[in-house]
């Protein structure tokens, strides 16, 4: 049987609606159900020249399994949005309210085993923040938030490209308060989880890079201990992980991260790779390159929990909403991920 992907779309004012409706239209190994705002669909379904006689909006989720295979299917589980709430480039209360009702439906459906995995569009964090309700107030992106709603132990960040995949010890953070969050415990986790996936993607053993904190790896303590203390310990906790998952894989470090990742970029030759991936100790450590590496085909995914869940990696582009060109290729990317990952752990 075909995986059975659910998308939430993400921001109805930004070009979520967009990318998903195109890359559902174009999916042909899943099934694929869109879970947002109708109308906000069908306009984008209109943008980008899909036919409205293949959207078809139903009542529950298990209708959208047995629909015709070129059929799109759209799940709306709150009240249609007016079209200033759906406005592009101006994301209202309402908008920010939705988009976060539409990821925890989603959620709760692949987590009861309505579907098998989670794939989500681009959200505006300050719209759900703004929009009332402990949750949203509380939302500073996916990652923490899919932790906290499945009680999840431990997740980690990861982002996918074929140019590059790295992992991170710490999310969203201020940058004053990363040192503190790199701990052994979350070194070992992000090194663990980035083993994990390779291993499922990947046609052999990964060799995985674990980033400094400091320049040149702290210089043996002259430009900071993080290394030593921290870092050091904590790939030694991932290779015992590893080793008791029976997981084979390589782990190395600390690595000064320009080397660990011009090594793991090989420059665009996979054979002149050192490095599968590199664990990242802060967010924009790895986004940079991986913008830099693989923008337009990255993929953002959560490891640790306990479903399937992968994501654009891009954000809401207001200044592209209406437009009708925005790059699919993301969403595309981050469907054809769920779809492996899912497959990979029947």
């Amino acid at each position: 049987m075909r995986p059975r992907i659910a998308v939430s779309v993400g921001c109805p004012s930004g070009v979520g609606p967009e990318v998903a409706m195109v890359a559902a239209a174009a999916e042909r190994h899943a099934r694929v159900l869109l879970v947002g705002d109708e109308g906000s669909l069908r306009a984008a379904a209109r943008g980008r020249g899909v036919a409205m006689s293949r959207l078809v909006r139903v009542a529950s989720p298990e209708e959208a399994w047995n629909l015709p295979s070129r059929a799109v299917a759209v799940w709306q589980p709150t009240p249609d949005l007016p079209a200033r709430d759906r406005a592009p480039g101006r994301p209202s209360r309402a908008a920010g309210a939705a988009q976060l009702a539409w990821i925890d439906a989603a959620c709760d459906l692949v987590s009861r085993g309505g579907a098998d995995a989670l794939t989500t569009g681009p959200v505006s964090k300050e719209a759900i923040a703004g929009s009332g309700g402990r949750t949203a107030r509380e939302f500073l992106g996916h990652t923490e938030h899919l932790q906290r709603r499945l009680r999840a132990r431990e997740v980690v960040m990861a982002f996918w490209s074929p140019a590059l995949v790295t992992s991170l010890a710490t999310t969203h953070l201020p940058l004053a308060s990363v040192p503190r969050a790199v701990t052994r415990a979350a070194v070992a986790r992000a090194a663990y989880w980035l083993a994990w996936l390779l291993s499922k993607v990947g046609p052999r053993a990964p060799r995985v890079a674990v980033a400094s904190l400091n320049p040149h790896a702290g210089e043996g303590g002259l430009l900071g201990r993080e290394e030593r203390t921290q870092i050091g310990p904590g790939i030694t906790a991932a290779r015992a992980r590893l080793a008791s998952s029976g997981i084979e894989a390589e782990v190395e470090g600390p690595v000064p991260a320009e080397t660990a990742f011009r090594l793991a970029l090989g420059r665009g030759k996979p054979r002149e790779r050192r490095w599968d991936g590199v664990v990242a100790m802060y967010h924009d450590q790895a986004t940079i390159p991986m913008k830099l590496a693989g923008f337009g085909d990255a993929v953002n995914v959560s490891l640790g929990l306990p479903i399937v869940r992968t994501s654009v990696d891009h954000g809401t582009g207001y200044d592209r909403a209406g437009a009708w060109k925005a790059d699919a290729r993301g969403m595309m990317a981050a469907i054809a991920l769920a779809i492996a990952l899912e497959t990979g752990l029947r």
